[in-house]
């Protein structure tokens, strides 16, 4: 008689051992996690698209629940559904996008945190449209990059646009936080147009200077969509990146900023985008980006 499969490298890798549930299925769970494999919206180099399978893969290390060195025991009695990924079209991006806002919109309907493993940035901009009824949204963003340029290239759904759509698109997202930005190419346009609309944007100089006015300085007591970009981790940390930039954030630093987000706010959304593990033959990045997914969800169910 076969036995439950526990070990990482055996069975079949749903995110953290979840059951599969399509999201249109007749299911709910706490924690819904649906793959976006879509990365053609990139400037540089390609490989997100791979990313939602390593994530799953990668999260057989982490299945809870599992108990901390202090003794506590994480996320027991918090349920786990994998609503597989969006089909997607190969070239045809703006039918892209409708899948990936309908198959958000059905996944909220059916759990109470969704998680989205990207792909590339672009996909936030069609995965926040799936939370156009949630009132003074605010957007927590780690990342190296601003992504809020208009255009690029003559086109204005790249990885460098979605959060400059989103907020075009959806009224009631009211502010952005982005921390960790840092490198040599930036679009003054687009940092410009981010500060007039009072956006908050913090450079890593500022979290290494002083990590605890930074935490200060997140929202509090709002509704959050956490969005985290690979590459607001320095790239000696999490190398498996489309555009790494050094000096990027520690996982202890990444942590204590989503620990402080979660904690003060409702956390409503998270997404994990950039992580190109093609890019990273150790599969280290993988490793980190899951555990990133599990140890956020642990703070959001204080758990």
């Amino acid at each position: 008689m076969s036995q439950p499969a526990h070990l990482p490298y055996s069975g079949i890798a749903t995110f953290a051992r979840a059951p599969i549930a399509p999201p249109e299925g007749d299911w709910r769970a706490d924690v819904g996690v649906l793959g976006i494999p879509f990365d053609i919206a990139l400037g540089f180099r390609p490989g997100a698209r791979y990313a939602p399978r390593a994530l799953r893969e990668a999260s057989l290390r982490y299945v809870p629940p599992f108990t901390d060195l202090s003794g506590r025991t994480r996320l027991e009695g918090v349920t786990f559904a994998d609503a597989g990924d969006v089909v997607l079209p190969s070239l045809e991006p703006e039918l892209a996008r409708e899948r990936m806002t309908a198959a958000a919109r059905h996944l909220r309907e059916r759990c109470r945190v969704p998680v989205f493993l990207g792909g590339d940035h672009s996909v936030s901009f069609p995965l926040l449209r799936a939370f156009a009824d949630v009132p003074d949204l605010h957007v927590v963003q780690l990342d190296a990059h601003l992504d809020f340029t208009d255009e690029r290239n003559g086109t204005r759904f790249s990885n460098s646009s979605p959060f400059r759509r989103a907020v075009e698109a959806l009224p009631n997202l009211v502010h952005i936080t982005t921390v960790g930005l840092r490198g040599l190419r930036f679009d003054p346009e687009a940092v410009r147009a981010a500060r007039e609309r009072g956006h908050t944007l913090i450079p890593m100089p500022e979290v290494t200077a002083d990590l605890a006015g930074v935490l200060e300085a997140l929202p509090s007591g709002k509704n959050v969509y956490l969005s985290v970009d690979a590459d607001a981790f320095d790239p000696a940390v999490l190398p498996g990146t489309s555009s790494p930039e050094p000096d990027g954030l520690t996982y202890a630093q990444a942590m204590a900023l989503i620990r402080a987000a979660a904690r003060r706010n409702t956390v409503v959304g998270l997404d994990l985008v950039e992580l190109a593990p093609n890019l990273d033959p150790s599969g280290r990045s993988a490793l980190i980006g899951a555990r990133l997914v599990m140890e956020t969800l642990c703070e959001v169910f204080h758990a």
